[in-house]
């Protein structure tokens, strides 16, 4: 079953929904990705409720703005209280501190952020929404100094920030704020199978420019990511399952690993896999269609893939602008000059850069022991490639 929602539905995963056949909820944005041929049908608040509450019936939502409904129509059921305890990120914290007791971290209303002491943290830290998404509103603080500026920084961001997701996907009332978390970040898409085992269909490196870079510009994947990532993270997931109890569950994982194998995590996100069309990154990778493989029960033949796919890099770039942008005065982008950037783009995907942050996201291919085009877009200022309207 599906619930389709903004701020994205990629052609993979309409034409999914399309050959599965599966219930899907009378949306907005379902009646404008699934105009067919052929025709899907679309079912009212009220069927798919029931189809929803029916045993073994499982759900995929490419969204959270799917959250609200869920909350309100599936209310006697398991899936709002186990969406709450991932989404808020301090009830997460309180999930697994135990097996990380020397982690430090506070949930803070936002009206109380000026009078926290950053002391009681060591430096740098980290200060993001409770509730988040897209690493929106996240900061990086570099020194106790240096908090009166970022929270700041963070109230002015408030307004902006809240007329582009709801209050169940960003949450600008109550924020976190921890210590940094070492190591190498990776994501990782899976899902928990009816018996409650975890299984991955993808996990993918996030590449920073720098210590203080937070930005979700770029992630790749490789076969051999995959095969060396694949046991730690296993052994997390099913340790994360099991205090949750997690049944028939898509998650989508962020989390580092450091030199010793540790793995520590940074958040788990309920009920989808990548963001936007992140996701879609298995397809082009591994012709892993991670909608099938939750849905129809498919697991991922990781050893043939790793054979078929050695020495290839596949890596996704958000083309993302800093928020000093007005993007309502954004006339155009020149997207074919920003795939000029690249040797091998597998599919540029254009989205609507007057709303979101964001003008395009590109699926390359690179050589595996040549990382050098992923690096040189890090720091790039894609303003470059904006037309702005002329002012006044």
């Amino acid at each position: 079953m599906f619930i389709l929602e903004e701020p994205y539905v990629s052609d993979l995963l309409a034409a999914t929904v399309a050959e599965l056949g599966l219930p899907v909820l009378d949306t907005p944005m379902a009646r404008r990705r699934l105009r067919g041929p052929p025709a899907v049908p679309l079912l009212s608040d009220d069927a798919f409720a029931a189809a929803a509450s029916r045993p073994g019936a499982l759900l995929y939502s490419n969204s959270e703005n799917a959250i609200g409904w869920i909350a309100g129509r599936l209310a006697d059921s398991a899936l709002p209280e186990r969406i709450a305890l991932f989404k808020d990120k301090v009830a997460f914290r309180d999930l697994v501190a135990d097996l990380y007791p020397d982690y430090r971290y506070f949930g803070l209303p936002l009206r109380e952020l000026r009078a926290f002491d950053p002391s009681r943290l060591r430096a740098p830290f980290i200060v993001k929404p409770a509730v988040g998404f897209f690493s929106l509103g996240v900061h990086v603080v570099e020194a106790a100094a240096a908090w009166p500026a970022v929270v700041a920084e963070v109230e002015g961001e408030v307004q902006a920030l809240a007329a582009m997701y709801p209050p169940k996907v960003l949450g600008l009332e109550r924020f976190v704020v921890e210590e940094v978390i070492e190591g190498e970040e990776y994501a990782i898409d899976a899902y928990f199978a009816a018996d409650g085992a975890p299984v991955i269909v993808d996990i993918y490196a996030h590449l920073f420019g720098s210590a203080g870079d937070v930005s979700d510009r770029v992630y790749f994947t490789s076969a051999e990511t995959v095969a060396r990532l694949t046991a730690p993270s296993l052994e997390f997931l099913a340790e994360v399952g099991r205090r949750a109890g997690l049944a028939d569950f898509p998650v989508h994982v962020e989390l580092r690993i450091d030199g010793s194998g540790r793995v520590a995590p940074i958040e788990v996100n309920p009920m989808r896999f990548g963001g936007w069309c992140a996701a879609d990154l298995a397809d082009f990778a591994y012709g892993v269609n991670p909608y099938r493989c939750y849905l129809l029960g498919e697991r991922p033949d990781w050893a043939r893939i790793a054979a078929e796919t050695a020495g290839r890099t596949t890596a996704l770039i958000v083309a993302d602008l800093p928020s000093s942008v007005d993007l309502a005065a954004i006339e155009s982008v020149d997207h074919q000059r920003f795939a000029a950037r690249f040797s091998r783009v597998l599919e540029l995907r254009p989205t609507d850069f007057n709303r979101y942050p964001v003008f395009a996201f590109t699926f390359v291919e690179v050589p595996s022991d040549d990382l050098s085009e992923l690096r040189a877009v890090l720091g790039a200022d894609l303003r470059e490639y904006l037309r702005m309207r002329p002012a006044g």
